[in-house]
């Protein structure tokens, strides 16, 4: 176990693991309560379509797919507000334009890249430096804005009517959270790829939401969730031979599975229980 620690490429797996669960799982929360799940899956598939103008450019494919992704995730946010069409259309329409557009773009360029895998599955173990100090970074950015916003984003997501009457700059923090949500899902395609990524914005709160139903709570059961499925997956992935990405929302993807199966249980055992107790009072009548 010491051992696997002692090389390089785990370690930096192991910092870029840590950061990316611990962001994910903050944006998670605000993805769940927001109910904006959809529009993390569009952001996510819009990123390959940046990854391959940055390869076919010849630039930094991680600040294209940026650029890109919150574009994309502002014309999400315009059209599902401003235009006629509901939201799910809009973001079916931009998330598969997007991927077309990143085909097309590859089939240009002169052979395919090996590192376009990289982006589409997620490889946590080639992590690079330079993809580190991204990570971190960027990382920090998200972080630093959610903590800063934190109580005008909560009041949004609960009731965005209310915070628009008391002056809270509704669109603003819209637009900032689909920013942040496109910042973060980029940043982590070297981890689990821009084909999971999408999990990793979802399953940790969604898990937690089975344990609690207290915003505090939730949130942090969400960063532990996504803590221990990263590392866990990294774990598993290193000593089973697997993808490392892939592994982690399996594993995250396990835990919640778990902690809805427990909370069922527990509810129709004690409905069951109460039950046969009201059942039991009314004989002694």
């Amino acid at each position: 176990m010491i051992e696997m620690w002692s090389y390089g490429f785990m370690q930096k797996a192991l910092i870029a693991g840590v950061l990316i669960s611990i962001i994910c799982s903050m944006v998670s929360f605000f993805v769940l309560v927001n109910r904006l799940s959809f529009i993390g899956v569009g952001i996510s598939h819009a990123a390959f379509g940046g990854v391959a103008i940055g390869v076919y450019l010849g630039i930094n494919p991680t600040f294209s797919a940026i650029l890109f992704s919150v574009l994309t995730a502002w014309m999400i946010g315009l059209v599902s507000r401003r235009g006629m069409l509901h939201e799910d259309t809009t973001i079916g329409i931009f998330y598969a334009a997007a991927m077309a557009l990143g085909i097309v773009i590859i089939g240009l360029s002169h052979g395919y890249n090996v590192d376009l895998f990289g982006y589409l599955f997620g490889n946590i173990l080639a992590v690079t430096r330079q993809d580190l100090w991204v990570v971190v970074i960027l990382g920090c950015l998200v972080l630093g804005l959610i903590t800063f916003f934190f109580k005008e984003l909560l009041y949004i997501s609960f009731d965005e009517e209310s915070a628009q009457v008391n002056g809270i700059p509704v669109t603003f923090l819209y637009y900032l959270l689909l920013t942040l949500m496109a910042v973060t899902i980029v940043i982590s395609m070297k981890v689990v790829g821009i084909i999971l990524v999408s999990a990793l914005l979802v399953i940790p709160a969604a898990a937690a939401y089975e344990v609690s139903v207290r915003f505090r709570t939730v949130l942090l059961m969400a960063v532990v969730i996504g803590l221990f499925s990263t590392l866990g997956g990294l774990l598993l992935s290193f000593h089973l031979n697997t993808a490392s990405g892939a592994t982690i929302v399996l594993l995250a993807a396990g835990i919640f599975l778990s902690f809805f199966f427990f909370r069922f249980l527990r509810e129709r055992f004690f409905k069951s229980s109460s039950g046969t107790h009201c059942a039991a009072e009314k004989v002694a009548d």
